[in-house]
This record gives C-alpha cells, sequence and structure tokens, in this order.
C-alpha cells in the first residue's frame, strides 16, 4: 500500500492528486505544521532525514521530492498514463515541467515570501527600517523582476499548447501546479495573465483534484 506522508498546506497535496489521476489505492497519514514557526513537525524525520513534505512509502520503499515522486508513480503504475513514450517531443517537455517546477519557478515565490515576512514582521524598532529596506531592495531589484519574468514565459508556453507537455494532460501539469497556485496567491498572477488563469481554473475542475481535495483536508497556501 502507498502512503503519503501528508503535511498540510504543502506540496504533498499534488502527490493525492496524482494518486487520484491514476485510481490507486492509498493511505494518507497527516502531519500538521506549527501554528506559530509553519514548519513541519519532528515527527516527520522518522520517515525521510530532512522532516520534509512530500514524501511517500511504497512497501520497503521511502522517496523524497515531488518531481521524483511524480516520475516514480506515473512510471512504475501511470500504464502510460501522464507520461507521454519515452524519446517523444512530448516526454522531453514532460520531463522539463517537472524540473522546471521546483528548480526554476518555486525559488523567487520562496524569497518572495519570506522577504514579505521580514518587511512585515515584528522586529525591534531600532533594525526595522533597515530590515525593511534591505527587503524591499532585494524585491524590487532581483525576486519580482525574475518573477514576473518567468510568469511571462510561463504565459507564452501555454500559448502553444493547451497542456504543459503538449495536448494532452500529464504529470506535468500536476506538477506545476503548485507554483502557479502559489503565484496567485503572492506572486501576482492573475487574469491578466488568461492562460495561466484558465490552466488553474481547468485543474480545478478536474474531478480528481477535488478528490484529493477531500483527502488532504483544508488546503491554503502561505501568504
Amino acid at each position: 500500500m502507498i502512503v503519503v506522508h501528508h503535511l498540510n498546506n504543502s506540496r504533498s497535496q499534488r502527490i493525492l492528486w496524482l494518486l487520484e489521476e491514476l485510481g490507486l489505492p492509498y493511505e494518507v497519514k497527516r502531519y500538521e505544521r506549527d501554528a506559530k514557526t509553519m514548519l513541519a513537525p519532528p515527527a516527520l524525520r522518522a520517515v525521510h532525514p530532512l522532516g520534509k513534505s512530500p514524501v511517500i512509502s511504497d512497501g520497503d520503499l521511502v522517496i523524497a521530492e515531488s518531481g521524483a515522486i511524480v516520475e516514480y508513480l506515473a512510471g512504475k503504475y501511470g500504464d502510460g498514463r501522464l507520461l507521454a513514450p519515452p524519446g517523444s517531443p512530448e516526454r522531453l517537455r514532460c520531463t522539463y515541467w517537472l524540473h522546471f517546477a521546483e528548480g526554476s519557478a518555486m525559488p523567487p515565490l520562496l524569497l518572495k515570501l519570506i522577504f514579505d515576512r521580514i518587511e512585515s514582521g515584528p522586529m525591534p524598532f531600532f533594525v526595522r527600517p533597515i530590515a525593511r529596506t534591505i527587503a524591499q531592495r532585494a524585491k524590487q531589484m532581483m525576486v519580482l523582476p525574475n518573477l514576473q519574468r518567468q510568469l511571462d514565459y510561463m504565459e507564452g508556453e501555454l500559448g502553444k499548447h493547451e497542456w504543459f507537455a503538449g495536448s494532452a494532460f500529464s504529470a506535468a501539469d500536476i506538477q506545476m501546479s503548485f507554483p502557479l497556485e502559489a503565484a496567485s496567491v503572492r506572486g501576482g498572477l492573475d487574469a491578466g495573465r488568461p492562460k495561466l488563469w484558465g490552466f488553474l481554473q481547468r485543474i480545478h475542475a478536474r474531478p480528481a483534484y477535488q478528490r484529493a481535495l477531500e483527502k488532504g483536508g483544508k488546503y491554503e497556501l502561505l501568504r
């Protein structure tokens, strides 16, 4: 039995969605973030040394990292679903977006979350002006330009195909869901980019996505 070690409001939500798309039986073991720090609980370290989510158990095998989990599950249990044939242009695009999601799309979104919290969070009054100035300058000079460039790029790519890997829905779309949902919360993604906005509306309407939300519980990304 596949076990998803599921942290609330995290990337593991898309692993539940993948399993629902594949129609596989699985068990959800829940973990809750610390209400103050928003970090994962120490109990996750008993599953994987890094103590992060997502991580799955499949028999004696333990796999961490979203992209590796998605490739493993779709490759082993997909029977040709969600991954195009090896060597095809669609498979290459799928592999590209599987890596792009965490390697390129998420870093500026994470940096924006950090600098936003530095800018607005509590701190001693004598360091507040300095810290806020540094946070604002970092966002304006590096984070926001990079984020906007990436959103423009992704918008253009979805102008070529309905889905990220081509004309068919694939594992790449599941992997790309998290950065785009995060961008809609804190990265400025809205209806002004109709291709990306439409992508979010389409995935949210999928029955498997809805079932995954029911299995995973309340889902609210960090701001």
